[in-house]
C-alpha cells in the first residue's frame, strides 16, 4: 500500500495533508483543555478572593496585611477572577 501512495504524487501530498490537519486537531484540543483548566484555577481563585475579602472586611481586617477598608480589594480581584474563570469556561467549546 505505501509503495501505491508514493508511486502517486497526488496520493502522498493527500496523505500529508491529512496528517497536518490531524496534528492541528490535537493541537486546537490541547489548547481548548488548557483553556478549560486554566479557567478552573481563575474561578477557585476567585472564590478564595471573595472569601477572604469578605471575613476581612466583616471582621475589620485580618490582623496581618488587610484593614477593614483595604479589604475591598481581594474582594474586587476575586470578583474579576470568578467570573473571567466561569466566562472561560462556559465559552471553551469542548473538543472531544
Amino acid at each position: 500500500m505505501q509503495e501505491f501512495i508514493n508511486s502517486y504524487p497526488i496520493l502522498y501530498e493527500f496523505r500529508n495533508t491529512l496528517k497536518s490537519l490531524q496534528n492541528q486537531l490535537q493541537l486546537k484540543q490541547n489548547i481548548m483543555n488548557m483553556k478549560r483548566t486554566f479557567g478552573a484555577i481563575l474561578t477557585i481563585l476567585g472564590i478564595v478572593g471573595i472569601i477572604w475579602g469578605a471575613y476581612a472586611f466583616v471582621m475589620g481586617g485580618d490582623g496581618a496585611a488587610v484593614g477593614k477598608y483595604t479589604a475591598a480589594v481581594p474582594f474586587i480581584v476575586g470578583l474579576i477572577f470568578f467570573f473571567a474563570g466561569i466566562n472561560l469556561v462556559k465559552t471553551t467549546k469542548d473538543q472531544t
